[in-house]
């Protein structure tokens, strides 16, 4: 089922595709067995970032006048 489906199903899938095959199987149990074999699906990548504002771009007034300076790292 993995290969047929060109290594991309994750353990989600799976589950749901044995369950449309017939086959009686705890969700768990396909992630772990997919653990065992070292079987991963494909995730989807993050999107673009399309819009990035220019430094000279005109920012809101800080009315609280807060200081975001660290005294010590945490």
């Amino acid at each position: 089922m993995y290969e047929e489906n060109y290594h991309v199903y994750g353990a989600r899938k799976m589950w749901k595709e044995m369950g449309r095959a017939g086959h009686q199987v705890a969700r768990y149990t396909v992630e772990r067995l997919m653990r065992a074999e070292r079987l991963k699906g494909v995730q989807r990548a993050k999107s673009p970032r399309t819009t990035r504002p220019k430094a000279e771009t005109e920012r809101p007034a800080d009315l609280v006048e807060r200081k975001f300076v660290a005294e010590r790292p945490n």
